[in-house]
C-alpha cells in the first residue's frame, strides 16, 4: 500500500492539464479586463482630443476666423460619432457684477458684458462586457470645455 501511494505521488502525468484548468480562467479574465480598460481609456482620450479640436477652432475666431456654433457641433459629431443630443455648444457671457456666466447677454445689467465664452459639453457612455457577469456598471464620460473668446 505504501509503495502504491508513493508511486501515485510521484506520477506527474496529467498535472499540466490540471494546472492549466486552474490558471486559464484567470488569464482569460485578465485579458478581457485589459481589453475593456483599454477601450475605456481610448474613448476618454478620443473625447478629450475632440474637445481640444473644438477649442482650437473656437480660438481661431480670436484671430479673425468666423465659425458658427452649429459648425462646431457638426465637426464634433463627425469627429467622435456622437448624436446631436450628446453634444452641446453654447455661448455664455460674464457680466460686470456677477461672477457666474449667463446664456443671454440681455440678462446683464445695462448690457455690461465683461467677457464672452463658448462652452462645449460632450457626454457618452460605454457598457463593459464584465457588466453581463454582474460586475460593475456602465461607464459615463463627460467632457466640458469653456473657451474665452473676448
Amino acid at each position: 500500500m505504501k509503495r502504491r501511494i508513493q508511486s501515485f505521488i510521484a506520477d506527474i502525468r496529467g498535472s499540466m492539464a490540471i494546472e492549466t484548468a486552474f490558471v486559464a480562467p484567470m488569464l482569460i479574465i485578465m485579458t478581457l479586463g485589459t481589453f475593456e480598460v483599454g477601450t475605456i481609456v481610448a474613448r476618454q482620450h478620443e473625447l478629450q482630443s475632440a474637445a481640444n479640436e473644438a477649442e482650437i477652432i473656437i480660438m481661431a475666431t480670436n484671430v479673425g476666423a468666423t465659425v458658427e456654433i452649429s459648425e462646431v457641433e457638426t465637426i464634433l459629431r463627425d469627429s467622435v460619432g456622437l448624436s446631436a443630443d450628446k453634444i452641446t455648444v453654447d455661448r455664455e457671457y460674464r457680466c460686470n457684477q456677477a461672477n457666474g456666466k449667463v446664456k443671454d447677454k440681455g440678462n446683464c445689467a445695462g448690457g455690461a458684458v465683461i467677457s464672452e465664452y463658448i462652452t462645449v459639453s460632450m457626454t457618452d457612455s460605454y457598457t463593459p462586457t464584465w457588466t453581463a457577469f454582474g460586475v460593475g456598471k456602465a461607464i459615463n464620460f463627460s467632457v466640458d470645455r469653456s473657451v474665452q473668446i473676448s
